[in-house]
């Protein structure tokens, strides 16, 4: 499964923030360098969907504000269940 994202460094936290059309928001403290911020990007998704970290990893856009993200455990319908448990 791959995840469109967007991606803000250098926030105030760590959150998946919602969808913004087809792709979702995700804000890190970590700043935009020496990636860092795509380190905290894949911690933040593993634990948001609840899976290991080495099954999340960035197979596009490592120096762009939008990635791809690729999720090797979870179909389209489980992300989406998984990430809708964070709004509740």
């Amino acid at each position: 499964m791959r995840i469109h994202l967007k991606v803000v460094p250098g926030s105030s936290r760590d959150e998946v923030t919602g969808w913004l059309g087809d792709s979702l928001k995700v804000r890190v403290r970590a700043p935009a360098e020496g990636g860092k911020a795509n380190a905290a990007v894949t911690k933040v998704m593993a634990v948001s969907l609840d899976v290991p970290r080495q099954a999340v990893k960035i197979v596009s856009g490592t120096t762009a504000a939008r990635k791809v993200l690729e999720v090797d455990t979870l179909s389209e319908a489980d992300v989406r269940e998984r990430l809708a448990r964070l709004g509740s």
